[in-house]
């Protein structure tokens, strides 16, 4: 059984299933815990299958981004992708260097990041060719301590990885596909969480619109859900849509988290309009499901009944930020907090 399922993010080769999934097992028993959910807290945290346990299973697809040879990670070098894929690597680059400059905790990072989003751009504004974008771009990524605590080879890196895997995902023939099966085989009947992390988010979406069965609830961690060409413009089905299947959705993102440059997603995933004829799903003011609380396109909802291309817009989506400390982006920093665990005790509880 698996009542939860987790979605890890990018840069997780390194790691598998089981060494992956149980810090963040033990991590939400920890946010369970400071929600008040302390019984729930005790059976995620028991060891799988003992008596009581709750069932929380990681869906592991690091090791898709491998080389077919199985001699280790793909090349990383941006060179080597599609040039549609590529130029998608630069604009995240850019996207994640303007979130910084804005919104990144350390003074000097966001002093960084304006000073090489103006480099970028060169002295004349002039913007540079793909080959100097790209190598601009990862270099001025690898200066922030944000994403370089452990030194600039380091960062270098784990940038150049990180943009690789979430463009392959949107955009390598077959990718998407292979990850959505690793999803599907660690969900079961049981199922009423699912908790996707940076990357992992954008799976457990897609994950979430194609369930058949009702699911609880959906939590998004440090999301890039809503940056619109590169991922949103992206995502399978289009126009994106909030998940049929899902209750409540609950996106969770820290003010500094770069990754998720555009943590508020409220108006993005607008509801499908009900079938002719069945009337619009209106719930008690109140709950998940009143209407009246969002818009869609610029246009203001009045009593939840406006159709917008097909679409109405009825609330089910949460936008909640969180204080990470000096990890903005660190799974198990969102997984320990009320602000998770408070939601994902309420499913568990509602069943």
């Amino acid at each position: 059984m698996a009542e939860i399922v987790f979605v890890h993010g990018i840069g997780q080769r390194q790691r598998g299933p089981a060494t992956l999934g149980e810090p963040w097992r033990l991590a939400l028993a920890d946010g369970l815990w400071k929600a008040g959910h302390t019984d729930l807290a005790d059976r995620v945290g028991r060891s799988p299958g003992s008596p009581g346990a709750l069932g929380a299973r990681m869906a592991y697809y690091a090791d898709l981004f491998d080389r077919p040879d199985g001699q280790g990670a793909a090349p990383v070098d941006l060179a080597g992708l599609p040039p549609a894929q590529a130029a998608a690597a630069v604009e995240l680059a850019e996207v994640w260097l303007r979130r910084a400059a804005l919104a990144a905790a350390s003074k000097r990072d966001r002093a960084v990041a304006r000073a090489e989003l103006a480099d970028l751009s060169g002295a004349g504004g002039e913007r540079q060719g793909m080959g100097n974008a790209a190598r601009g771009a990862l270099a001025a990524l690898a200066r922030l301590r944000w994403f370089a605590p452990f030194g600039m080879a380091v960062a270098h890196r784990f940038v150049l990885r990180a943009l690789a895997e979430v463009v392959r995902y949107l955009g390598e023939p077959g990718m998407r596909e292979r990850v959505q099966e690793r999803v599907a085989a660690a969900v079961d009947d049981d199922t009423r969480v699912f908790i996707g992390h940076s990357l992992g988010s954008v799976v457990a979406f897609e994950a979430a619109c194609r369930r058949a069965g009702p699911l609880p609830l959906l939590v998004t961690l440090g999301s890039p859900l809503g940056l619109r060409r590169i991922v949103y413009d992206r995502l399978v089905p289009q126009p994106p849509v909030y998940p049929e299947a899902v209750r409540r959705w609950v996106n969770v993102a820290a003010d500094d988290d770069i990754v998720a440059a555009v943590p508020d997603l409220t108006g993005l995933f607008p509801r499908r309009a009900p079938a002719a004829g069945s009337g619009p799903r209106i719930d008690a003011p109140g709950s998940d499901n009143a209407p009246g609380l969002e818009t869609v396109a610029g246009l203001e909802t009045v009593a939840g009944l406006e159709t917008v291309a097909g679409l109405v817009n009825v609330a089910g989506l949460v936008n909640v930020a969180v204080d990470n400390g000096s990890a903005p982006h660190e799974a198990l920093h969102y997984l320990t907090s009320r602000q998770v665990g408070g939601p994902v005790g309420d499913a568990l509880v509602a069943g």
